[in-house]
């Protein structure tokens, strides 16, 4: 068993060490092992406590646990990991996958929509899949009920892939138990959580950029407003990517949001033709290439002065962290090392868009 797996292992499943955390962890230390040993020091200079390190024999449990079941890890930096996700701030740097690793290597679009789906949207949802996976694209969604399950359906005897909000282990909804088992053995599951976690409704946002990354574009086919399926929309166009919708009656609320992306520039579709034209300048078949990880320029321990600085231009409302090194006059380095200081002090809150507050309790 990998030294190096065990070791990012307890780094992301440490309370407080998020993937932006992890990733500067280990890009400033150059290994896991070398960013596990600096946590509490970081910590204490931070201001606070260090967090309680999740322990080895819970990650070798954890190692035991994904081969019982057949499954088995997806690293950032190697070349397994998808190049489109790997270009997002905040990517899961552990994924868990059991199915076929290959459908990675193909063009992905997710299709998303709500739960309550009426018949033909659930229908339209089916065919459109199918469509698609004639066409050598692999099927993306969350497997949740309505639309996310009829497009893997629709997609599974071309590729689909289901990305979950708990663990690898765990069925949710639990009707769709026999078709998450099936995806493991005829398509992907894909899990950023820990085997035996159950789905709360904070991991959703977390799969739904999940889903977003992995794609070059995001059709909607049916959600009402404020939907789950409007934040992978949403995401999708901060990350750059196709954001498309599928027009339903004005009269149906479960079209009020699709038909709002599309006043808000959203690319209306009905067909998987408009679907691939729309996506394929994005499309790319590679994965990330293999990034050996190398210990970033060393940045001298910031005075205590430099340190006040930083946080007297932080508070409890996010501000982006290129103002926060703009405003104080230091370099890039030196306040990102502050700002994780305070992070793993337990003081700093990250939030989308590269922004960060500090906590006031």
């Amino acid at each position: 068993m990998s030294e190096d797996l065990l070791a990012r292992l307890r780094l992301i499943r440490t309370p407080s060490i998020g993937p932006i955390t992890y990733r500067q962890l280990i890009g400033r230390f150059g290994s896991a092992a070398a960013a596990l040993a600096a946590v509490p020091d970081l910590a204490a200079r931070g201001g606070g406590r260090a967090p309680i390190v999740f322990t080895e024999a819970a990650a070798l449990r954890e190692v035991e646990r994904v081969e019982q079941l057949g499954a088995r890890y997806v690293l950032a930096g190697q070349g397994l990991y998808p190049r489109a996700l790997a270009e997002v701030d905040g990517a899961p740097p552990i994924l868990i996958a059991r199915g076929d690793l290959s459908l990675l290597d193909r063009s992905l679009v997710a299709i998303v929509g709500a739960r309550n789906a009426s018949a033909a949207a659930c229908r339209f949802a089916r065919t459109l899949a199918h469509d698609l996976a004639r066409e050598d694209v692999v099927v993306v969604s969350g497997l949740a009920r309505g639309i996310d399950a009829a497009a893997h359906v629709g997609a599974l005897d071309g590729g689909t892939i289901g990305v979950i909000a708990g663990g690898i282990d765990v069925f949710y909804p639990p009707e769709n138990e026999e078709l998450q088992r099936e995806m493991g053995e005829r398509g992907l599951v894909l899990a950023e959580m820990p085997p035996g976690t159950e789905p709360r409704a904070r991991h959703f946002p977390h799969r739904n950029r999940i889903i977003a990354g992995l794609s070059a574009g995001t059709v909607v086919v049916e959600a009402a407003p404020r939907s789950g399926s409007l934040i992978t929309a949403r995401l999708a166009a901060e990350m750059g990517r196709e954001v498309m919708a599928v027009p339903g009656s004005p009269l149906d609320p479960r079209a009020q949001g699709c038909n709002g992306l599309i006043r808000d520039g959203a690319t209306l579709v009905q067909n998987a033709a408009e679907v691939l034209e729309a996506v394929r300048p994005g499309i790319s078949r590679v994965r990330a290439p293999a990034q050996p990880f190398t210990a970033a320029v060393p940045v001298s321990e910031p005075e205590p002065d430099e340190r006040a600085r930083v946080e007297e231009l932080l508070g409890p409302s996010p501000a982006p962290v290129d103002d926060v090194v703009r405003m104080s006059g230091l370099a890039s380095g030196a306040v990102q090392l502050i700002l994780l200081e305070l992070d793993l002090a337990g003081r700093l809150d990250r939030h989308a868009g590269g922004k960060v507050s500090l906590r006031t309790a």
